[in-house]
């Protein structure tokens, strides 16, 4: 059993609702991969890279798993499909129903044409290290050599880019999704 970290994204609904209900409905979806053991809080974040489109909701899971990297991989594009993502069209950044990424694969060092582990802007993303730092504060990255308590103490987030807490009556930070 491996613990995977996966990052959980979306700016725009999907068939199962808002943002933070896709959210949860996919958090749910994950407990068929493995067993989620604990869930980062959801927060709302601005875009990166294409600034003309909705905030972001993101969270963290981390996920106790048997599947391999590239099998869980292949899961995650497979549950982003359920909830509408459509990777064949997607503007670079674009808006998005759901974006699932393996963050962090216990201690693997994985480089693929498909999956690059730790994810490769891992310290670069307040919208990541935030919701990490809450669930994995003492975790070492891979190849990096640093907690990510050390690599969030080092990015600088500037304000237009805060992650901020939101608070959601469908996403409980407690492993519960409520209906």
């Amino acid at each position: 059993m491996e613990i995977a970290y996966i990052g959980l994204g979306g700016n725009v609904a999907s068939a199962a609702g808002t943002p933070e209900v896709t959210l949860a409905r996919a958090a749910e979806r994950l407990s068929a991969l493995g067993r989620v053991v604990r869930r980062s809080r959801l927060y709302s974040t601005a875009p990166v890279g294409f600034a003309e489109q909705p905030r972001f909701v993101n969270a963290v899971v981390a996920l106790e798993t048997e599947l391999t990297a590239s099998a869980l991989l292949d899961a995650l594009l497979g549950i982003e499909r359920e909830f509408g993502r459509d990777r064949s069209h997607a503007i670079p950044n674009g808006p998005r129903t759901l974006d699932l990424d393996i963050l962090l694969y216990g201690m693997a060092r994985i480089e693929s044409a498909a999956l690059q582990v730790p994810h490769p802007r891992l310290a670069e993303r307040a919208f990541v290290l935030v919701p990490l730092h809450e669930i994995a504060p003492e975790v070492i990255v891979p190849g990096v050599g640093r907690s990510v308590a050390e690599l969030l103490a080092c990015l600088k987030i500037a304000a237009e880019d805060a992650v901020m807490p939101l608070e959601s009556g469908v996403w409980r930070n407690d492993g519960h999704v409520q209906s």
